[in-house]
């Protein structure tokens, strides 16, 4: 369904039980809400919201650039529409940094977090102002290939999940994701993060290229009390590449927080 939101219009689902304990599932750049399709049949007796980020997916693509500050305040506005408290936010990637700035924005809506393949800080802008270039200039199906590398390791071209993945890619309006890695670039929580005092599970995936694990468990220690879990195997996407598992890791982690 379509949220009307005051600049925008976001596209959202709700699965699971009324009234169960509330998970929201944030996706990385260049996929939407479909990352999780996998593991939500897995999550049985939780109230499940996935949406697309501004710029994804069915979502609207508002002109660009984005602020970090509007992604965030869309997933808060989704939770206050949908009556969503004291839930656990899943983000993955930009969808972390996401969950972070909610974190210390919200605490009456976020109990727990769960930070999967990002950081406190996503690449340096330079970084990301070649990539946004070079999609502005070649389009992301010729951006794809770097991507993919990053995102699976060595082994991605013969890769399972290589061809969902691109065609997410693919699809992804380059508008939107433009102006959502502008958001990306200038996006930089080593400040804040470290202030933050809740149940927080962190993981990485040693292929990952985009997010290494080095990177990742830097921002875990950044916050109290943090687990840190690698999933071995995986690389930026492990909820696509090994969703057993990765469903495993995070009901362990809610049944230990008291969210189930």
């Amino acid at each position: 369904m379509h949220v009307f939101l005051p600049d925008t219009r976001i596209n959202a689902t709700l699965h699971g039980p009324e009234g169960a304990p509330a998970l929201v599932l944030a996706h990385a750049l260049g996929t939407d809400h479909s990352l999780f399709d996998d593991l939500i049949p897995l999550l049985p007796g939780l109230r499940v919201l996935t949406y697309d980020h501004r710029g994804h997916g069915a979502s609207d693509v508002p002109p660009g650039p984005y602020a970090m500050g509007a992604m965030i305040r869309d997933a808060e506005r989704l939770m206050d529409h949908f009556g969503l408290k004291d839930a656990v936010f899943l983000g993955v990637s930009l969808g972390g940094l996401v969950a972070q700035g909610l974190a210390i924005k919200r605490l009456d809506l976020v109990r727990g977090l769960v930070l999967s393949n990002t950081a406190a800080r996503i690449g340096a802008p330079s970084m990301w102002h070649a990539r946004i270039a070079e999609v502005q200039s070649q389009g992301l199906t010729a951006y794809a290939t770097g991507a993919l590398q990053r995102q699976l390791g060595p082994k991605w071209r013969d890769h399972p999940a290589r061809a969902r993945l691109e065609t997410l890619l693919t699809g992804t309006d380059p508008q939107g994701w433009c102006a959502s890695a502008h958001a990306i670039a200038g996006a930089d929580f080593t400040l804040t993060t470290p202030t933050l005092r809740l149940p927080t599970l962190v993981i990485a995936g040693p292929n990952d290229g985009t997010t290494p694990p080095d990177l990742v468990r830097e921002t875990a220690e950044m916050i109290p009390g943090a687990r840190f879990h690698l999933m071995r195997g995986t690389g930026h996407l492990p909820m696509v590449e090994q969703p057993a598992a990765y469903a495993e890791t995070l009901l362990h982690f809610l049944t230990e927080i008291g969210h189930r």
